[in-house]
């Protein structure tokens, strides 16, 4: 096929190389432009909600990811005394056909890329190129791309170009030039992993305390050097009464004990010991909690956005990477669907995930399955007798269920559909 009727992936994220994967699999051809010299495995934990696992499993790799990290059985909720909110099946455990796997990011990315390499061809990926800007013409698209260094890698004709390319994308800038930096709502998380305890039965994700000084954790390997020991992953969270992004605007910055161990110091409960855990880990990084308002489009004649580059939400109930995949998956389904007519295929899938993602990205930013937490340092501040005082099993449960339904991933909805791959009605 002549390269310029191949597809532009810009971004090898989760998002591109699922897309990558999905639409070789439906017979387009795809190219993949990353910017960065070389993948490594980066990152901290991530969770991949039931509704992504199948998506991955029709790709071929749900093995691949459980054997390497771990399914996560239960969230529960607790107080900053380590107190029992309540807790929530997941995963399997919920009934659902698929399970929601905590997994390293780099070991993910590095999965979708090996599977990207040797079904689609090393050669179809390209490292070193940054996209610098792009222009549509008759034909398609024509994407330009530059090098670490600033100078021309290349230029590239093609049929779409498929913005991947993460919060800071450069497509997004060009199609949006005046909006601005990413919003902050004042929280800062730092993330980190350490060789830990086993935690509770080892398939659990706790979150504790409240918005202003929250703690999550949770196991995304059984492989550790010593017996009785998980690969943990955990997130310090901080509320701050500024939202100015001027203090945290270094988005791959090593964080310091000092600036935040002293808030947890008392989270010391009788099945988990917060302090040591945090200084067990090697290295914390340091991230502002940002998001984008939702999009007017994305889909602008032959170019679409996807993933992060579409709509960065705040990493509340799970949902970056869960929802780039199913991104990639709507778009292959719609381009398959239109293939006569690519450009109304990228409007089709503008018209199913935009609305969807935007109703999200709106929900996190009023805390999202986590308002129970919340609700619960409102109502008892010093701690309760029994739950039941406070607040009710129904209230609880209408807060989870009230977001799966909205994130995509209701049990009953997600067992019955049909591959979001697959052509659109």
């Amino acid at each position: 096929m002549p390269l310029k009727d191949e597809f532009i992936i810009v971004g090898a994220g989760m998002g591109g190389l699922t897309a990558a994967l999905s639409l070789h699999e439906a017979g387009f051809a795809v190219r993949v432009f990353e910017a960065v010299p070389e993948i490594k495995p980066l990152g901290v934990g991530i969770n991949l909600l039931p509704h992504a696992v199948r998506e991955l499993e029709e790709l071929g790799l749900r093995e691949t990811i459980e054997r390497a990290g771990v399914a996560c059985r239960e969230l529960a909720y607790f107080t900053k005394r380590g107190e029992r909110i309540w807790g929530e099946p997941r995963g399997l455990a919920a009934g659902y056909r698929w399970p929601q796997i905590s997994i390293h990011r780099g070991t993910l990315q590095l999965t979708l890329l090996e599977a990207v390499k040797e079904r689609i061809g090393s050669d179809r990926l390209h490292l070193n190129c940054k996209l610098a800007g792009f222009e549509a013409d008759v034909s398609g698209i024509r994407a330009k791309f530059v090098d670490r260094t600033g100078n021309e890698a290349r230029s590239v004709q093609g049929r779409l170009l498929i913005a991947c390319d993460g919060i800071h994308s450069i497509a997004r800038r060009a199609l949006f030039p005046n909006e601005g930096l990413p919003k902050w709502n004042g929280a800062v998380l730092w993330r980190g992993t350490a060789e830990f305890d086993r935690m509770l039965d080892g398939h659990t994700m706790i979150m504790a305390g409240h918005p202003r000084t929250k703690f999550v954790c949770y196991p995304i390997s059984h492989t550790a050097s010593r017996p009785g020991a998980q690969l943990i992953n955990f997130v310090a969270e901080r509320r701050f009464d500024t939202t100015s992004l001027d203090e945290y605007g270094d988005w791959n910055r090593a964080g310091e004990l000092k600036d935040f161990l002293p808030a947890f110091e008392q989270f010391k409960f009788d099945w988990l010991d917060v302090p040591a855990l945090i200084r067990a880990a090697s290295a914390v990084w340091v991230y502002p909690m940002v998001d984008r308002d939702p999009l007017p489009r994305w889909t602008h004649g032959p170019v679409t956005l996807l993933g992060d580059a579409a709509h960065p939400m705040y990493p509340i109930g799970s949902n970056g990477a869960s929802q780039a995949i199913l991104d990639a998956r709507v778009l292959t389904g719609c381009l398959r669907q239109y293939r006569n007519d690519l450009e109304r295929g990228l409007r089709r899938y503008d018209e199913l995930r935009r609305p969807a993602t935007s109703e999200i990205v709106l929900s996190n930013r009023k805390q999202g399955p986590e308002a129970a937490m919340e609700l619960v340092e409102n109502r008892a501040p010093n701690g309760f007798t029994r739950l039941d005082d406070v607040v009710s099993p129904a209230e609880l449960q209408s807060i989870a269920d009230k977001y799966k339904r909205l994130a995509g991933f209701s049990v009953n909805e997600l067992n019955a559909r049909g591959s979001l791959a697959q052509p659109t009605p």
